[in-house]
């Protein structure tokens, strides 16, 4: 995916950029509680329920036959369930993935699957080595999310125990995994080690502890371009809050629950806390009418251009999708009432999607197409929407002809054709099915001109 981008950025490199129009476009539905939206670094699209069920879709449908059902190994309801799945970086090859769940006594689970040996759209039931059990004193704020880290870890986001205002001050205590963000070098026999540079690594407290403060991170992410983690934590009373750093520093206190947000919480045992780290960005219940944070991802996809470096995120009780720029100013995007939002998730080529308690899966797109053309005078490129042919003309003295590209909208070059030095040239886009295209077209003197080219 990384080259692909590289290759998106040269290709547009000279181009301007359009103010893009995020909208989401329904792609499947008929899911039941989703909380996980995943890739395998394929063409699948898996889709996590709560109720214990993992689940894909394949070319736009839901494949009929069920990944993995461990709905017997879960207590679900209320924010307990099937709450995390991320596959291995190396899946193709090892088949391995790994759930986050809460078993029948309420305790989180950290257990690893493998794919059938017979069948790569069915996992082994029978595969589960449990990594990792850590008992809850109440049901919700289990957090749940898991991820790979660039640094190749696993990342487990554990909420802070429950009940509320975190009662046994768990998420500042550095013996207990509540309230932490872990990190774990996972191993080929299903055990884990400890990374030698985790910042309690040797010490007496918890070893697997990366970060706290936390109080219910629904939803972390890794940036795949910069390595900046993100993390949403679900707030107490009145704020909800994102928080982005540097995925590298170790050991950072997020504040929960000496601070809600930026705003003193419960100051009674924070004593000698200094350095919290405060939010990238937050919003206010009454202000949004939200209630429950959930983090997304920053775009990264080749599809759409212009909303590259966007953090999308949304909130379970407003419905309504936002995103965060690089400059941090937030953005409402669209509102779906009922969708009761729990997650996004990316594709394999970096493409993001959207869903929640309705069944739905939406995918994030720009109308806008994300890419206004270099010049509209240096060539005149007629008709517009095409069918068999595409008349290129010169609109200055010399032809300035070099080469004509036709790329999709994912970045993939269909055509490619040398021009001749006439002030006209016909390109053959016969081949071309109905849809938009991006022309590229070199002059004489190297430069790249851009256009949106539609086929009917």
């Amino acid at each position: 995916m990384k080259t692909l981008l590289t290759y998106l950025m040269f290709l547009f490199g000279t181009a301007v950029f359009a103010q893009p129009i995020p909208l989401l476009e329904q792609v499947a539905t008929g899911f039941n509680s989703p909380v996980v939206i995943t890739n395998a670094g394929d063409g699948r699209i898996f889709i996590a329920e709560q109720g214990g069920l993992i689940k894909f879709i394949e070319d736009g449908n839901t494949n009929p036959v069920t990944f993995l059902n461990i709905s017997g190994l879960i207590s679900s309801g209320g924010e307990r369930g099937l709450l995390g799945l991320v596959f291995h970086p190396d899946y193709a090859t090892n088949g391995y993935f790994y759930v986050n769940y809460t078993n029948t006594s309420g305790a989180t689970v950290i257990s690893r699957f493998n794919v059938s040996d017979t069948d790569e759209n069915t996992a082994d039931p029978d595969s589960e080595i449990i990594m990792l059990t850590v008992s809850q004193p109440f049901s919700n704020h289990n957090g749940g999310c898991l991820q790979f880290g660039p640094d190749g870890y696993l990342y487990i986001a554990m909420g802070d125990g429950g009940s509320g205002g975190d009662p046994n001050n768990y998420a500042q205590t550095l013996t207990s995994y509540l309230g932490k963000l872990l990190r774990i070098d996972v191993l080929d026999d299903g055990t884990y080690a400890i990374p030698d540079d985790n910042p309690y690594a040797g010490t007496d407290n918890v070893e697997e502890i990366w970060a706290y403060g936390l109080r219910n991170p629904w939803k972390f992410s890794f940036d795949s371009a910069t390595g900046d983690l993100w993390i949403a934590d679900v707030g107490q009373n009145n704020i909800e809050e994102i928080n982005k750093v540097d995925g590298t520093l170790p050991g950072l206190n997020y504040g929960w629950r000496c601070y809600e947000g930026d705003t003193e919480y419960d100051m009674s045992q924070c004593g000698g806390i200094t350095g919290t780290t405060m939010p990238y960005a937050q919003y206010t219940h009454s202000e949004t009418g939200g209630c429950s944070v959930t983090g997304g991802y920053v775009y990264r996809g080749a599809m759409y251009p212009g909303m590259q470096g966007l953090y999308f995120f949304t909130d379970f009780c407003s419905n309504v999708v936002s995103s965060i720029d690089t400059e941090g100013v937030m953005a409402e995007v669209e509102t779906v009432n009922g969708s009761n939002f729990t997650t996004f998730g990316e594709d394999a080529d970096g493409e993001l999607y959207i869903t929640g308690m309705s069944g739905n899966i939406y995918k994030i797109i720009d109308v806008n197409l994300g890419i206004d053309d270099y010049s509209s005078t240096a060539f005149s490129i007629y008709p517009n929407p095409a069918t068999d042919y595409l008349t290129i003309e010169s609109n200055t003295q010399s032809s300035g002809f070099a080469q004509a590209y036709v790329y999709d909208m994912g970045g993939k070059q269909l055509i490619s054709k040398k021009l001749e030095n006439t002030t006209v040239n016909t390109l053959d886009i016969a081949g071309l099915s109905s849809g938009l295209y991006v022309l590229a077209l070199t002059d004489e003197n190297g430069y790249k001109h851009n256009y949106k080219l539609s086929v009917k």
